[in-house]
């Protein structure tokens, strides 16, 4: 369905078959003809190939043929970054040395290297998701009946700490929503952030089944980035303290820091009784949320700690090197719409100029700045 939205996206197949014929494969084909579900119409693209010789395969296997291709390096870390989930969630479920059965099927291959070389070829940077659906009952396979989400789905999104809804009404009955593949090539390539985005074109790839009551299928929205660059979903962690030592609340927020916080501070506030305290406030990604919170419960006196999900406007970051008449140093620029529109000399850089030629830290970064503007020609 992934491939057929590409495809109904503007994806020329000829461009899709010249990347692909850089595998060593056997015969097959991609067959696309336009089809509908519901009221969407859409492209329904089929993946077909001998039944002895496209089965069978290996993780490794697959992952050689992608090694040994001339595929960009790109389209090649892409890849195996996707198979590399699937072969991890596989051994969790079932063991290293499990057999494939469905997923060891060519279409898999072309599956994972066909969507990875279609975004390429659209050149999509950047690739957002909605939540996956979480669908269940059980289904038959060649292993034999089991449940879903499939145990490998389940683990593919568990591993990435993928973001599910449960849905209800019609789709109760709907069965497999997510297979294995599809949840390694959302997880992998794309982000569950919401993006300002000026939609330029609707893509839709339609699935094989004819579900009733529920279109299936999937839509692919591309165009450009709006004003601001992007808008990521963070934690923020807060906690009321009144009862803890100055070094022990600067030990936690090092601490914190140092474990992948975003962000950490203090504010001074009265609490019960008229004491003061303060207000320990903590930014995050959500994958890191539980981990923080565990240095926090553990590390202060705190009996608690309130988490809410808010959204984060960011713009662009990069971190170059320049030669400047004091020595080298690391420079962060900040982007939008590929122009840097501010320079910050990193810190700690500028401490070990400073220190080391024995002159005050603030000239160091007007040498710094200044020097960094002429060079960059900004």
């Amino acid at each position: 369905m992934i491939l057929g939205a590409l495809i109904d996206s503007g994806l020329p197949i000829e461009s899709l078959y010249k990347e692909l014929n850089k595998l060593d494969l056997p015969e097959y084909s991609i067959t696309c003809k336009s089809a509908s579900r519901g009221l969407l119409h859409g492209t329904h693209a089929v993946v077909s190939h001998d039944p002895v010789k496209g089965s069978g395969y290996s993780i490794n296997q697959f992952t050689d043929k992608v090694s040994k291709s001339t595929l960009s390096d790109n389209a090649k870390d892409k890849s195996l970054a996707v198979f590399e989930a699937i072969r991890i969630a596989e051994s969790k479920v079932h063991g290293d040395d499990h057999t494939l059965h469905e997923l060891g099927d060519l279409d898999t291959l072309i599956d994972v290297v066909g969507v990875v070389v279609g975004l390429e070829i659209l050149e999509i940077s950047k690739l957002h998701s909605s939540p996956l659906p979480f669908s269940w009952g059980t289904i038959t396979t060649r292993e034999g009946v089991l449940p879903l989400p499939a145990p490998a789905t389940s683990q593919i999104m568990a591993l990435a700490n993928a973001k599910v809804i449960t849905p209800s009404g019609p789709y109760l009955r709907a069965g497999e929503l997510v297979t294995p593949t599809g949840a390694a090539l959302i997880t992998t390539l794309a982000s569950f952030d919401t993006v300002e985005l000026i939609i330029e074109n609707v893509g839709y790839g339609i699935g094989t089944r004819d579900i009733p009551d529920i279109p299936n299928v999937l839509a692919l929205w591309t165009g450009e980035t709006g004003n601001i660059q992007e808008i990521k979903q963070v934690s923020l962690l807060e906690t009321n303290i009144d009862d803890s030592t100055p070094e022990i609340l600067a030990y936690v927020q090092e601490k914190l820091m140092t474990d992948g916080a975003l962000d950490a501070w203090f504010t001074q506030i009265h609490m019960k009784k008229g004491r003061p305290g303060v207000t320990l406030s903590v930014l995050c990604r959500p994958n890191l949320e539980s981990d923080l919170i565990g240095i926090i419960l553990r590390e202060s006196t705190t009996l608690g700690v309130r988490v809410s999900r808010i959204n984060r406007y960011e713009t662009e970051r990069e971190i170059v090197q320049i030669k400047t008449s004091i020595g080298k140093i690391r420079i962060k620029l900040k982007k939008m719409y590929d122009n840097t529109i501010g320079i910050s000399p990193e810190y700690e850089d500028c401490k070990e100029l400073a220190e080391e030629l024995g002159i005050p830290l603030q000239e160091v970064f007007r040498t710094v700045s200044t020097e960094a503007h002429r060079i960059l020609d900004l």
